[in-house]
């Protein structure tokens, strides 16, 4: 059974499209007009091996912020959905992923229950290029979380390049959400919870 989810997001403010595949092959195709939210979405989607579209277009003349969020929140909608009923899935991941001087370290539980923790380095820089305020992480974070239904733990306990210290969280969100979704063998047809539930 194919584990996809396909959300479609429209406000006065923006026009959101996205589609996952949870068992791809990394192949993405990306276009948000925000640069480099457009190449962090690429970590996640090489990273996690999730064949990832997203298409969206929003009031960028005023600023990125509404763009961002609602395609978060659409990408939260969407991997929720190819979840499915979660049945065999592991559940829980980690990931800790370096690049350079930054270090990231993710802990996921696909538990049905959303709720984010969220440090990084302070006096980061406050822009990553023209477009994108570096206080939006942990908003797109939110965001996705509330919308996939998950319990996310993000930690980078040092790094001084902003660009580093970002990118470094979204690959290993990338790698900690593609081993939580891996289908155990022994768990075939069991939903990996004591309540039956998730």
């Amino acid at each position: 059974m194919a584990r996809t989810g396909r959300v479609e997001r429209a406000t006065k403010e923006t026009s959101v499209e996205v589609e996952i595949d949870l068992d791809g092959s990394g192949k993405v195709d990306v276009a948000t007009g925000v640069g480099f939210f457009d190449h962090m979405l690429d970590q996640l989607g090489k990273h996690g091996l999730f064949d990832l579209t997203v298409k969206t277009r929003g009031d960028l003349h005023i600023d990125a912020h509404h763009t961002i969020e609602d395609t978060a929140l659409a990408l939260g909608a969407a991997f929720r959905q190819a979840l499915g009923d979660k049945k065999g899935i592991r559940r829980f991941a980690d990931a800790s992923v370096p690049l350079d001087e930054a270090l990231a370290q993710v802990t996921v539980d696909l538990s049905g229950r959303p709720y984010l923790v969220h440090s990084e380095p302070d006096r980061m820089a406050p822009m990553i290029g023209p477009d994108y305020d570096t206080t939006l992480t942990r908003h797109i974070l939110e965001s996705f979380v509330a919308q996939a239904q998950i319990c996310l733990h993000v930690h980078v306990p040092y790094g001084r390049n902003a660009h580093h210290i970002v990118e470094a969280q979204f690959k290993a969100l990338a790698r900690a959400l593609s081993d939580a979704c891996v289908l155990d063998p022994r768990r075939a047809g069991v939903i990996p919870s004591t309540k039956g539930a998730l």
